[in-house]
């Protein structure tokens, strides 16, 4: 299963633009009108790996499989959207079981494209959505509480539950997200177990113009500014530029890149922010039939990284060979790798490391 990500915003702030970017695709309509997408759009995007090719030909692999991001488009919010204004709320319901949220904010003036508020205004823009997120959330926790306190008549041992959720209910009545009680409380837990919104990690998606790109203005530092005091990750882009760069081959993207003066595309950098944002990390295996990459959470020991390739292969663990990236790059084969003493045979408590390219030994 990808990592998923929902896609929130105002109408008409380029969200769908940059979902059609993203898959590569027309499959988001992209209207200069609020309310465009009425279903959710749902796509999977490769997260950029350049090991991959570079490991492919040192084994002569006959394919890359990359790790993947899963995005959640879902209609433009507008203020009042929690009773009712606009298409209300209700798609809301599509992202409550993806991993994190990109929140993407307009910041840039076009009077060819219509805004809800009038014009943009990132730090006003974030609010609207941060409080219909919150008012979700509290109707959601409202029926929790209900339920809790009704178990709770019954089990005691859920009393703290109970307490939990309503002190998720105070934090959010005061403008407070559910992510911002500490990680492994019992008020995480509980909104974690009610899919609250407010407790993904989130991450902001600035769009800019062309004109923007290397050198980001005031809208553009508003956004940082909010998300430096919350400690959540931004990206800048443009999604028109990324809409044409999503037309070109490798080659052409590449040189287009280099034109604008950045290393890899904004969308690039969007996928790799929403799997980092997570704490996750890869591991590669590499082959004559694929190299591939493999998601893990950071801190997963060799068994656990094993069950991600087969449960069969975790239950049989024997031991993990094991070679850095940079290492296999620099020795080219594992003939070279074992004569230097760059193999490593690592047993069940090993700590897996971001690059590890691993050959598993297992029992059938």
């Amino acid at each position: 299963m990808a990592l998923s990500c929902g896609i929130v915003g105002l109408p008409n702030v380029g969200k769908s633009t940059i979902f059609n970017a993203l898959t590569r695709s027309a499959q988001a309509l992209a209207a200069n009108y609020p309310f465009a997408t009425i279903e959710p759009n749902v796509g999977e995007v490769a997260v950029p790996d350049e090991r991959l090719p570079v490991l492919q030909k040192l084994v002569s692999g006959k394919k890359i499989v990359p790790t993947t991001v899963r995005f959640v488009d879902i209609a433009g919010l507008v203020r009042g959207a929690s009773s009712g204004q606009g298409l209300g709320n209700a798609f809301l319901s599509h992202i409550r079981e993806t991993d994190a949220i990109a929140m993407v904010v307009r910041c840039f003036e076009d009077e060819n494209v219509t805004h809800v508020e009038g014009g943009p205004d990132p730090k006003r823009d974030i609010e609207i959505i941060a409080i219909e997120l919150a008012l979700a959330d509290l109707a959601t926790l409202q029926k929790r509480v209900d339920k809790l306190e009704r178990e709770a008549r019954v089990n005691p041992k859920l009393k703290p539950n109970v307490e939990a959720a309503k002190n998720l209910v105070a934090a959010l009545e005061a403008g407070k997200p559910a992510r911002s009680f500490p990680a492994g409380s019992l008020e995480r837990e509980v909104a974690t177990e009610a899919f609250l919104l407010t407790a993904k990690p989130l991450l902001y998606v600035a769009n800019v113009d062309e004109g923007q790109i290397g050198k980001p203005g005031p809208l553009v530092a508003q956004v940082e500014a909010v998300a430096k005091a919350e400690g959540s990750p931004v990206v800048v882009l443009s999604g028109k530029i990324e809409s044409e760069l999503a037309g070109l081959s490798e080659d052409e993207a590449r040189e287009f890149c280099h034109e604008l003066g950045i290393q890899r595309s904004g969308l690039d950098e969007l996928a790799l922010t929403a799997y980092s944002l997570l704490g996750l990390m890869t591991f590669l295996t590499a082959g004559e039939i694929e190299v591939r990459a493999w998601t893990i959470e950071k801190g997963s020991r060799a068994p656990q990284a094993a069950g991600k390739i087969h449960s069969d292969i975790e239950r049989g663990f024997i031991r993990a060979e094991i070679v850095s990236y940079d290492d296999y790059v620099q020795y080219k084969t594992m003939d070279a790798l074992r004569a230097a003493g760059r193999l490593r045979s690592e047993g069940k408590e090993y700590v897996m490391q971001e690059g590890d390219v691993v050959n598993f030994r297992f029992n059938v």
